[in-house]
């Protein structure tokens, strides 16, 4: 009788390490995925109280929308009122930006704020917003905000989407204050109406610039009324 075999031969080892390391690493992957899922629709809810904001705010102030922020630059100027970071936090019982980078509270990665999307990484810069404004909408180079009720569409226009970190506003580009699609390759948007869809990179434009869809405007068109006339500027 042959003695009975008690130990894996060198080859069996080395193919049951195979089989594990390949087990493992699709266990990470679908573990991935799955914290990318979860990521999405908690970065949603918050785009939603962000909405929640804007429709009371918009309704205490004629109709006004905020004012974007510094647009292409890192936000650094942190304490106009009339910056949505500064402007709608109120409306949901929590204090502006401004207000906790000024007490030592500034919003830190991985903390349940509405500042703060699940997964964003801080950039290390005066600000910390990965979320910002239509880089298009209510900027201070306007001598008063853009109406609500000047845009046609609202509901096809871009608030606020998932961004870098450092800046108040974004759009999508290749330059740093672009928009992003953090989960899976898909990003969510917050529109003027209130609503938030998620949308492939592709189709957004990260990291390209914008592909003028029709459902997602960045540029948006406005009424103006001239001699008793409403006329359409882009």
């Amino acid at each position: 009788m042959r003695a009975r075999r008690e130990a894996f031969t060198l080859i069996e080892l080395l193919v049951v390490v195979a089989i594990i390391a390949i087990l493992a690493g699709l266990s990470l992957t679908v573990y991935g995925r799955a914290q990318a899922a979860r990521g999405q629709v908690e970065s949603a809810a918050r785009l939603r109280q962000w909405g929640v904001a804007l429709g009371a705010y918009l309704g205490q102030n004629d109709g006004d929308l905020p004012r974007r922020g510094q647009g292409v630059q890192e936000v650094t100027q942190l304490d106009r009122p009339e910056d949505w970071f500064n402007a709608l936090p109120p409306f949901l019982g929590q204090p502006g930006y401004g207000a906790l980078v000024k007490s030592g509270k500034r919003p830190k990665a991985n903390e349940h704020s509405i500042f703060v999307r699940p997964g964003a990484k801080d950039p290390g810069r005066a600000a910390f917003l990965s979320y910002g404004m239509n880089m298009n909408l209510s900027p201070w180079n306007l001598a008063s905000p853009t109406k609500f009720t000047r845009i046609e569409q609202p509901a096809l226009t871009v608030f606020l989407a998932e961004s870098p970190g450092a800046y108040a506003s974004t759009y999508p580009s290749i330059r740093g204050y672009g928009c992003v699609a953090p989960y899976n390759g898909r990003g969510n948007i917050l529109f003027l109406d209130g609503h938030v869809s998620a949308f492939e990179a592709d189709y957004i434009g990260v990291g390209k610039g914008d592909p003028q869809r029709e459902d997602i405007r960045w540029l948006h068109r406005h009424r103006e009324r001239c001699a008793g006339a409403e006329l359409l500027i882009p």
